[in-house]
C-alpha cells in the first residue's frame, strides 16, 4: 500500500510500511513474503494504539483493515462473527437497529475487532462487565507456517488467554466472535455533576458506580490550591425506551498538522476553566445519543493532529484500591506543579472482574489517563509519575505507552514470560523489544 502509517500519538516517529491483502486466504503468503524479506512483522489494525505497541520492530506491518467482512450474525443470541479488520463502529451500525450494543467499548469506536482483542480494551463499565476479552467467544489465530487455529476458553485455551491483551504477538487474529449486550434504545440517560476535590470523586464513585452501567470522570489536572482535584462526574445507562437509531451526525476533520502543538498552558487553562463552569454544581439528569457519551472525540476526525508534528504521549496508569486516593492525589500534584497538563484527563474506577487475558491492564483500583504534547522535558515528568505508580503497586497500559522501562513492565506484568514463550518468532513490536530485551 502507498504512504506511511503511524501510531495514533505519532510518537515515536517510526513510519510503518503496510502490507495488505483483501482475503483471509491470502494472508499466509503475504506474511511469508514480508517475514522473509524483513525478518519480522506485526499485525496492524486501524492505528489507534497511542505508542509503539502497534509498530513493528522492522517497521513493516501486516495491515489488516481490509479484512472487514461480517461472516455471521445471530440476533436471537446477540453474537457477531466478523473478520478482524471490522471496526467497532461498523459493528454498532448493524447491531443497534437490531437491539444490541457492544458489551464493552473503549473511548473510540474506530478500533478494529482484532485490535480490541489484542489490547483487551476496557471502558466505562469495567466495574460491571470487565474487559473486552470477557465477551470474546472465540477467534481464528493464524501462526506463521501453520494452519489457522480456533481459540476459545475450551479450545487452544492457552493461546486464547495469551492473545487477549497479547499485543498481536501470538499470531494474526483473522476473525472473531463476540457477545453483545441487549438494549432498548440507542440513547443514554446520564447524571452529571461537578465535584470540588478528589475526595468527592471517591465518594461519588462509592455512591453511584454500583447503581449505573457506566461511570467516568473528567478531572482538571492543572488546578492547584483550593481547586486541586476538581472535576466532573458522569454516570449513565442505556435508556429504557426510545428509538434504535445509529448516530450519523456529520464529523469534522482537522485538515492539517500544525508545526507546533495547539495544546499549551494558555489553551489548557482556558479550556479547563470553561469545561468546569459549563457543568452543573448539583446533580443533573440528561439524555443524549450514545456517540457524545462514549465517543466525544470521534466527531473530530484526525484530532491527533492538534498536537503538532512532534505528536503526543498518553500516560495511563491504574492504582490499586488500597492506596488509590493518596497516590492519585500525588500524581495530580506532580502534574500540576510541572507546568504541563492535559485537557483530556479521564479518571475512573476499575472493578474486580478478572480478564481471561494474560496481560490485561485493569486491576481493582483507579485509572488515570492523560495526553501530553511531546516535548524534550516530558521524560522528567514521566519519571516522577512512574516512581509514584511503582511505589503504589500500579502499572501502565501497554496500548498507550511509549516510554515504560523494561523493569517496570516486567514487574507489573509477571505473566510476560508466558506470553514470550507463546510469541510467534516472526512477530515483534518496538514496544516488546524495548521492554523485554
Amino acid at each position: 500500500m502507498n504512504g506511511s502509517i503511524y501510531s495514533w500519538g505519532r510518537y515515536p516517529h517510526a513510519p510503518q510500511k503496510g502490507h495488505a491483502e483483501s482475503w483471509r486466504a491470502e494472508v499466509p503468503a503475504l506474511w511469508e513474503r514480508v517475514a522473509k524479506a524483513h525478518g519480522c512483522t506485526l499485525p496492524y489494525g486501524n492505528g489507534r494504539s497511542y505508542g509503539d505497541s502497534c509498530l513493528a520492530a522492522s517497521d513493516q506491518v501486516l495491515h489488516m483493515r481490509a479484512l472487514d467482512r461480517f461472516i455471521e450474525v445471530d440476533w436471537q443470541r446477540g453474537t457477531v462473527l466478523a473478520e478482524a479488520g471490522v471496526t467497532l463502529s461498523e459493528i454498532l451500525a448493524i447491531a443497534i437497529p437490531n437491539g444490541w450494543f457492544l458489551s464493552v467499548t473503549p473511548g473510540t469506536q474506530f478500533v478494529t475487532l482484532g485490535g480490541a482483542i489484542a489490547n483487551d480494551v476496557h471502558g466505562k463499565n469495567h466495574h460491571l462487565r470487565g474487559t473486552f476479552g470477557n465477551h470474546v467467544c472465540r477467534f481464528g489465530l493464524l501462526r506463521h507456517g501453520d494452519e489457522s487455529l480456533t481459540c476459545s476458553p475450551m479450545e487452544n485455551s492457552e493461546l486464547f488467554a495469551a492473545s487477549i491483551g497479547g499485543l498481536g504477538l501470538t499470531g494474526v487474529i483473522t476473525w472473531a466472535e463476540i457477545q453483545l449486550m441487549p438494549i432498548h434504545s440507542s440513547q443514554i440517560e446520564s447524571n452529571v455533576e461537578r465535584f470540588g476535590c478528589l475526595a468527592d470523586f471517591f465518594a461519588l464513585s462509592a455512591e453511584l458506580d454500583h447503581l449505573n452501567e457506566y461511570s467516568v470522570a473528567w478531572i482538571d489536572c492543572i488546578a492547584t490550591g483550593a481547586k486541586a482535584g476538581r472535576g466532573v462526574f458522569i454516570v449513565g445507562n442505556h435508556a429504557s425506551y426510545g428509538s434504535l437509531v445509529v448516530d450519523e451526525r456529520p464529523k469534522v476533520r482537522v485538515p492539517l498538522t500544525p508545526p507546533i502543538s495547539l495544546i499549551n498552558n494558555l489553551t489548557l487553562r482556558a479550556f479547563n476553566e470553561a469545561y468546569w463552569n459549563i457543568h452543573p454544581a448539583s446533580r443533573e439528569r440528561r439524555r443524549s445519543s450514545y456517540e457524545p457519551f462514549f465517543y466525544p472525540l470521534d466527531r473530530i476526525l484526525s484530532w491527533n493532529r492538534i498536537y503538532g508534528r512532534k505528536g503526543f504521549q498518553q500516560y495511563q496508569c491504574v492504582i490499586p484500591d488500597v492506596v488509590a486516593d493518596t497516590a492519585t492525589q500525588e500524581l495530580l500534584a506532580t502534574i500540576s506543579s510541572s507546568g504541563q497538563g492535559s485537557f483530556l484527563a479521564v479518571l475512573k474506577r476499575c472493578g474486580d472482574i478478572a480478564s481471561p487475558g494474560l496481560l490485561s491492564f485493569p486491576l481493582p483500583g483507579t485509572s488515570l489517563a492523560l495526553d501530553f504534547p511531546q516535548r524534550a522535558d516530558l521524560s522528567r515528568l514521566f519519571s516522577k509519575l512512574d516512581a509514584i505508580v511503582r511505589e503504589a503497586g500500579g502499572r501502565l497500559y501497554p496500548a498507550k505507552d511509549a516510554h515504560m522501562s523494561g523493569d517496570d513492565f516486567r514487574h507489573a506484568y509477571p505473566a510476560w514470560e508466558r506470553l514470550e514463550a507463546l510469541r510467534d518468532p516472526t512477530l515483534i513490536s518496538r514496544f516488546w523489544k524495548r521492554v523485554t530485551e
